[in-house]
């Protein structure tokens, strides 16, 4: 028996038994669904992704509704899974399958590469789960069973272990049963070859994997060099109405908080009184509030609310000006930054500690 055999042998015995089956992407399998649930599951825990993805299979059940939506529609649905870049990417990848393609997703791991935010292992998933294609994916979970089982050294986030890897996994997958098999990898790494924890004593790789015989399997995937992150600073600036209305701005495109609605982004308590003077023509008086801390994957970010509280309704200096003010008793479905969403609530929930 030849070791790609045997390997996927057991490992699709063990889908067979204990694989997961009944995930929301896993009914009605279409490219679509296994496309929205591959972003949606970047970064991202299962259990976290199930409430999202439903509700966005209810709100754009195809990829001709998603792709006619207002971006900002699309971000509304995603605020709180974080990694905002995915979700304006999975927008403009639906906006060109359909002007491209006609709403079909190509049917290769080549073509559908070059589509937004689809990068190889996603096209791999796509194609093998919904195409029946045979491709190898690389996700994190797939990454750490390989690593493990074959005690590979060195970090995976470099060229030359990214390499080993690939290769490894094109030699793996089977010439049958790609559906099963790319969730079976999937599944292995999320519910037995976990990060910290691996239940080795019911893997059915066990017996032939190497990081398993080092004793130290959670030495595999070797980790990234540390490096501190570097703490930043900034100030957010919540301007009220006597309605209770918060003026927001839409971030730029590019960036944090890319094309989702946050505070105008001050220095300090004086800029921020020169910021309404200058946009709004009134004076009025900043109230600094606690501070706190929004990590990112590569910084910390150390956010001062500083709230103004308007004695009459604010009228724009400039017509040009595309803020929104925005009742969070009576929400407007816009994409928010997370900090943002954190002090909406706050504001809604306890003004009195605002």
């Amino acid at each position: 028996m030849s070791e790609q055999f045997s390997f996927s042998d057991v490992v699709l015995a063990w889908y067979h038994k204990h694989g997961r089956k009944h995930l929301p992407w896993q009914q009605d399998i279409t490219p679509y669904r296994v496309w929205v649930s591959e972003i949606m599951l970047q970064q991202t825990q299962v259990a976290t992704v199930i409430p999202y993805f439903e509700r966005f299979m209810q709100r754009f059940p195809t990829v001709f509704e998603l792709a006619g939506a207002h971006q900002d529609e699309v971000l509304h649905l995603w605020t709180g899974l974080g990694y905002y870049a995915r979700g304006r990417n999975l927008h403009a990848c639906a906006q060109t399958v359909v002007n491209q393609f006609n709403g079909e997703f190509p049917r290769s791991v080549d073509e559908l590469s070059q589509l937004p935010g689809i990068g190889r292992s996603t096209a791999g998933a796509i194609a093998s789960i919904s195409m029946g294609i045979r491709a190898p994916i690389l996700d994190g979970n797939v990454k750490r069973v390989l690593t493990r089982f074959y005690a590979v050294e060195g970090w995976p986030g470099t060229t030359q272990v990214q390499k080993r890897l690939w290769q490894i996994a094109e030699q793996l997958t089977p010439d049958h049963s790609h559906r099963q098999y790319t969730q079976t990898m999937m599944d292995l790494g999320a519910t037995l070859c976990t990060r910290s924890k691996p239940a080795c004593g019911i893997c059915p790789l066990q017996p032939q994997c190497l990081g398993h015989q080092s004793g130290q399997p959670t030495q595999f995937p070797n980790s990234k060099p540390k490096k501190d992150k570097p703490e930043k600073h900034t100030a957010l600036l919540m301007l009220e109405n006597p309605d209770g209305s918060l003026y927001l701005q839409q971030r730029p495109q590019q960036g944090i908080w890319g094309g989702l609605w946050s505070f105008p982004e001050v220095a300090d308590e004086q800029q921020a009184l020169a910021w309404l003077k200058q946009h709004f023509g009134v004076e009025g008086e900043a109230e600094v509030m606690e501070s706190f801390r929004h990590t990112f994957s590569h910084y910390h970010l150390h956010i001062q609310p500083i709230r103004i509280r308007l004695a009459v309704k604010a009228c724009q200096v400039s017509e040009t000006d595309s803020g929104h003010w925005y009742n969070p008793r009576n929400p407007s479905e816009l994409g928010l930054a997370a900090p943002v969403k954190k002090l909406l609530h706050q504001t809604q929930q306890q003004p009195e500690l605002l």
